[in-house]
Parts: structure tokens; C-alpha cells; sequence
């Protein structure tokens, strides 16, 4: 399975890491682009360090990863994501700013994140938004509803406790498997309701 992994810049760093690495166990092959803020929210949240190089930031982020994961610049439109010619399955952009939802909202594209789930919506392919932010506007919200319209799945960054979850991580996994869940992959990140 290919999937594109875009991160822009709003809070939630943790689920783009355990996603990564969760499509890599999946047996996924990954293309991952993140914009400028989302390089920088990269490195204040992973790495405690919001001037970190983006090289730096990128390589740390992709450690472990191995070869089935590839690093896309966000200006790289000849990124097999930027064409819904190419085979992809599945696009997700984690996190994902309000600055993004509104871009591709409007149907624009300033880069490959915005390019990519612009095709996704346009080839009819599983695209998942998960937008962090808190509280909504009236123009968030329209522009939420219109991605969903299009065939996009809104999945905010809004961890569920009835898991029983223990950690940080227990709550960043129960995030990460309903992504992997709602691309269509089988994961045993937490329990399942009535299991």
C-alpha cells in the first residue's frame, strides 16, 4: 500500500511520529512532505529545539524508518503524490493546520501537501485531515464541512479515555490506529469497543 503523509504546522507532532512508523510496520511505503511550520512544530515538539535545520529535523524524524519511507519537498511537485496518475492509496495529513483545511478548502495549492489531497479528492481516494485546534471559528468549521463534503474524513486530534489509557503514548496510539483504521489497515494500537 502507498501512502502520502503530509504535516503541517499544528500542535501534534507525536501522532505524525507513531503514524510514520505505524504505515512502516504496516509494510506501507511512505511518502512523507512537511511544510515549513510543520518542520518547526517537528522540532519544538519531537526534539525540544524549534531552530533545529530542517535536514536535522527531517533525518531525526525519519530514523527507523528505512527505505520504505521517502522525504518529498513541499515544492516538489514531480512527487509521484502530486498526480492522481500515480497508483497512491491513501493520503493523510497529520497534523493538520486550519491554515491547510482552508487552502484546500478553497481548492488552492501553495505546495505537494495541498497538491496531494487536492488529487486525492479529485481521484475519489481516502484522504484523513487530522486538524488540532482549539476553539473553532465559524470559518474553520465551513471549511471542515466543505473538505468532508468532498470526501474527506475529519479526524480531530481528540484522543478517546474509554480505553483505559495509562501513558501519553496510549493516547497517541488511540489516534494513530483510528488513521490506520480509517485507511483501511489492520492494527491492534487499543483495545476495541465490546473486545
Amino acid at each position: 500500500m502507498r501512502v502520502f503523509l503530509g504535516i503541517t504546522g499544528a500542535s501534534g507532532a507525536p501522532y505524525a511520529a507513531r503514524l510514520a512508523h505505524a504505515l512502516v510496520a504496516a509494510e506501507c511505503e511512505v511518502g512523507i512532505s512537511a511544510s515549513s511550520a510543520g518542520v518547526e512544530v517537528l522540532a519544538t515538539e519531537l526534539y525540544g529545539d524549534a531552530r533545529l535545520p530542517r535536514d536535522e529535523v527531517l533525518a531525526r524524524f525519519t530514523e527507523g524508518l528505512g527505505d520504505a519511507a521517502t522525504v518529498y519537498d513541499p515544492g516538489d511537485y514531480k512527487s509521484p503524490y502530486a498526480s492522481g496518475s500515480a497508483k497512491v492509496d491513501g493520503y493523510v495529513i497529520c497534523p493538520c493546520s486550519m491554515s491547510t483545511v482552508g487552502t484546500v478548502a478553497a481548492g488552492a495549492m501553495a505546495n505537494l501537501i495541498h497538491r496531494a489531497a487536492s488529487v486525492a479528492l479529485k481521484e475519489g481516494r481516502r484522504l484523513v485531515l487530522v486538524p488540532r485546534e482549539t476553539p473553532l471559528s465559524a470559518i474553520h468549521l465551513e471549511g471542515l464541512l466543505k473538505l468532508r463534503q468532498a470526501g474527506a474524513v475529519i479526524l480531530f486530534a481528540a484522543p478517546g479515555f474509554y480505553h483505559g489509557a495509562e501513558s501519553i503514548e496510549d493516547l497517541v496510539d488511540f489516534l494513530v490506529g483510528r488513521c490506520l483504521d480509517q485507511l483501511g489497515l489492520d492494527n491492534a494500537l487499543i483495545p476495541r469497543w465490546g473486545e
